[in-house]
């Protein structure tokens, strides 16, 4: 296969002047990105029972970009690929209680699309902020069908559609809308409608479609696909296992039936996608970008690599990338150098002839030049994927650095929200002779070690200088015609304990906009015993008596001061207090 040749460390302002490589119309763009999908879920990739022929044939009519990285997580993937900048810098730095809102001033690719003339579209999951002024169509989307929160099957659902993949009740441009069929289905027939909608009107296109599969939950899933996979044996012994890291020695057959009964599907989808590309005359100048946002969502195989989604190895931040643009680029394989989710956005843009913005710091690069095949030299660039639980990151904790030679990792925990005590624990591999990373050189080459450890602590404090208050999370909007009502979940509190548990309890930090009265509805799990609903904002309190079994309670006609508050809802029975289930704020305007 032809053999490309990266483009890195390419000046801001040369990036920001490129353009389109001919004089030919721009080119539409389709960015499909599926959910917690490893880089072994693929024949291209080595999967041996998992069926993904479209995809297979899209990877042999596609330049793959490889080794490709994402965050070990899906919010901050999500904020990188959208902003080509790392999510450190946008206020993402986790995937729930109120760490996965992206900052509203951050410019999205969809935005610079948008404003160069391009109709932009998201289907699927969005997951970086489900209110005013955080939603997809406030960042640049003009048409958005998708679902609350970081999945269907979380406390975001909204009432009635609760875990629903089939049948969901998504949210069209803002509003509730019940849908029929599968929620992987719908993504993509809903895109393709509105895409061929667009192209009648003469406008070029950016679709983005992002599926909440195979994400967990697995209660419904194509019951075909099941039953096909549920016949096959997936002991971890039918996984290609003669290099790299060796597979558990067993796995839950069950589960793992489940979820390649959602990427069977995932995989007939884009073939149906790029049929109607071809029979449509449009696959010729048609960008199709095909990633995944982290690594599997189960310990399976990824090629021989280590690790699974929320870990640090390469098994749960790598990702294949394919490009396919039968216009521009040659089908080929673009190797040994490292590329990332934030060179999505500068590449796309670069394709579309769109410049960058100049007034903030991009850290992506366009590949464009590369994938064109075009001898440009990487340099030692270096990529940090770093991501864990917490209000704020933590320095060493839970972080991987690649440089095109080395990789220092330090697995410290996802589930952590700061560095364990002792300090980190690095791992150094040689990528160009390891590629598995097997063999361990932190002891051999502390001078690696030392140099790697001086550039993170550089671009650390870099990412988190990038405003004052960097990682303080953006305050939702209420009272503003953008959105009326606003309906608050669990996805975007503050949590004080619990997380999302029944008893957790939780805040809400908000900007009230409008001036006059509100109406509010607290939704939460019935008690068998009376209680009182408290609603405190800042130090206004307003109580209303719920009835045992009751799960509804409304205040009505209350005053919200205006600015920034923190709004709390406390149910609180004779031996427990807790927090609700959602809550819906309505401005009055009459």
């Amino acid at each position: 296969m032809m053999r490309l040749f990266p483009l890195f460390l390419v000046p801001l302002l040369l990036l920001a002047g490129c353009a389109v490589p001919s004089g030919d119309t721009s080119p539409n763009i389709i960015l499909v990105i599926t959910d917690d999908q490893g880089y072994g879920d693929f024949g291209f990739t080595g999967n041996p029972i998992l069926r993904t022929p479209n995809l297979d044939q899209l990877a042999t009519e596609s330049i793959q970009v490889n080794p490709f990285y994402v965050s070990p997580v899906c919010a901050p993937t999500r904020a990188s690929l959208m902003t080509g900048r790392y999510n450190y810098r946008t206020r993402v730095v986790d995937t729930w209680v109120g760490r996965a809102m992206m900052e509203p001033d951050e410019i999205t690719v969809a935005e610079l699309l948008r404003d160069a003339g391009y109709a932009t579209g998201i289907f699927g999951k969005w997951h970086l902020g489900d209110n005013y002024p955080m939603r997809p169509q406030d960042q640049g989307f003009e048409e958005a069908l998708v679902h609350r929160g970081g999945g269907i099957g979380q406390p975001s659902d909204p009432p009635g559609g609760e875990g629903a993949y089939t049948d969901p009740i998504l949210l069209r441009n803002g509003k509730l809308e019940q849908m029929t069929g599968y929620c992987t289905d719908i993504y993509f027939d809903e895109a393709r409608r509105w895409m061929e909608t667009e192209h009648a009107a003469g406008r070029p296109f950016f679709a983005y479609i992002a599926a909440n599969a195979p994400h967990s939950p697995y209660h419904d899933v194509p019951e075909d696909l099941y039953a096909y996979y549920a016949g096959q044996d997936l002991s971890p012994a039918r996984f290609p296992q003669e290099a790299g890291h060796p597979l558990p020695e067993e796995n839950d057959p069950d589960r793992l039936a489940r979820i390649f009964a959602m990427i069977d599907n995932i995989d007939d989808n884009m073939g149906r996608l790029t049929a109607w590309l071809d029979e449509s005359g449009l696959a010729e100048n048609t960008m199709v970008l095909f990633i995944v946002d982290n690594g599997p969502n189960t310990r399976r195989y990824v090629a021989g690599m280590q690790g699974m989604k929320a870990g640090v190895h390469e098994g749960g931040i790598r990702s294949p990338l394919l490009v396919r643009w039968p216009a521009r680029l040659t089908p080929g394989r673009l190797d040994d150098h490292i590329s990332a989710h934030i060179d999505l956005m500068p590449t796309m843009l670069d394709a579309a002839g769109v410049a960058l913005p100049d007034d903030r710091a991009i850290d992506g690069q366009s590949l464009l030049p590369a994938l064109l095949g075009e001898e440009v030299d990487q340099g030692d660039r270096m990529l940090v994927l770093q991501t864990h639980r917490g209000n704020a990151p933590d320095r060493y904790h839970h972080v991987s650095v690649r440089t095109p030679r080395w990789k220092l990792v330090n697995g410290s925990g996802f589930g952590l929200e700061a560095l364990p005590e002792g300090g980190p624990a690095f791992e150094l591999y040689d990528m160009l002779e390891d590629p598995y990373a097997l063999t361990d050189l932190a002891a051999e080459r502390a001078d690696v070690v030392e140099d790697l450890t001086a550039r993170y602590d550089a671009w650390f404090d870099d990412v988190s200088s990038t405003r004052p208050d960097n990682y303080a999370p953006p305050r939702i909007h209420v009272g503003t015609p953008r959105e009326n009502p606003t309906v608050l979940t669990r996805q975007d509190w503050r949590f004080i304990q619990g997380g999302w548990r029944r008893n957790a309890q939780g805040f809400w930090l908000l900007d009230v906009r409008g001036e006059g009265t509100y109406d509010v509805l607290v939704r939460f799990d019935p008690s068998d015993k009376p209680l009182t609903a408290r609603l405190r904002a800042d130090e206004m309190e307003y109580s209303v008596e719920a009835a045992t079994g009751e799960g509804v309670v409304q205040y009505e006609g209350i005053s919200l001061p205006a600015g920034p508050i923190r709004l709390e809802v406390s149910l609180e029975e004779p031996d427990l207090a807790r927090g609700p289930h959602q809550v819906e704020i309505t401005h009055r305007l009459d």
